[in-house]
């Protein structure tokens, strides 16, 4: 832990730099696929933390203040690019049950939030793989609170549309997903390859 002494001292930078670079990368690269956007990404880190490190009154809370302009700076990415670069699958199954079936199904999910018209695959991607709150959405994108709730909210009715479309399913009586039927030739080469695996 860096003290209230290193903060304002001249080697801050380089003390920081030590201490989080191994960490934000692995952070950065599990959500951002090309490595080189990653890099990119560090590197405007380490600038911002370089010209607001003086702002900062509190060292307990240096590692909290530093993941959240890791944040920043890779929603700001996202939103340059227009959410084109691919999501990571490890991200994806952060944010999934763990269960066979659910499992199954990620390729088909994946492909669905990827063909989602460019607006709600942002909001999604954001709000659902991104961990943003929906007021902090808004300020992201610059939209009113209602305009980003709304966003969220129809991202995901058409997600949930394409997956009813693409497969019948099979509940418990806790809702949770048992079995389901393809309708579609995504989820129909799933089955077959599990079959053929014996998984």
């Amino acid at each position: 832990m860096l003290s209230q002494h290193d903060i304002g001292s001249a080697l801050t930078t380089e003390q920081v730099w030590n201490a989080f670079h191994g960490p934000l990368l692995r952070f950065i690269q599990k959500r951002v696929s090309d490595p080189v956007a990653a890099e990119d990404i560090l590197q405007d880190v380490f600038l911002k933390v370089h010209q607001r490190i003086e702002t900062l009154r509190d060292a307990e809370k240096l590692e909290c203040w530093i993941y959240q302009l890791t944040r920043n700076a890779i929603i700001d990415a996202y939103r340059r690019q227009l959410i084109t670069a691919p999501l990571d699958e490890d991200v994806l199954l952060d944010e999934l049950p763990d269960d066979d079936v659910v499992s199954e199904l990620l390729p088909c999910v994946r492909q669905m939030v990827m063909n989602l018209p460019e607006r709600d695959r942002q909001a999604l991607v954001l709000t659902e793989y991104h961990g943003l709150s929906q007021k902090e959405l808004s300020e992201r994108l610059g939209l009113s609170f209602s305009g980003a709730k709304s966003r969220v909210q129809r991202a995901r009715e058409r997600l949930k549309q394409e997956l009813l479309e693409c497969c019948h399913f099979e509940l418990d009586r806790r809702g949770h997903i048992i079995n389901y039927q393809p309708r579609c030739t995504c989820c129909e080469r799933i089955q077959v390859q599990k079959r053929c695996t014996g998984r």
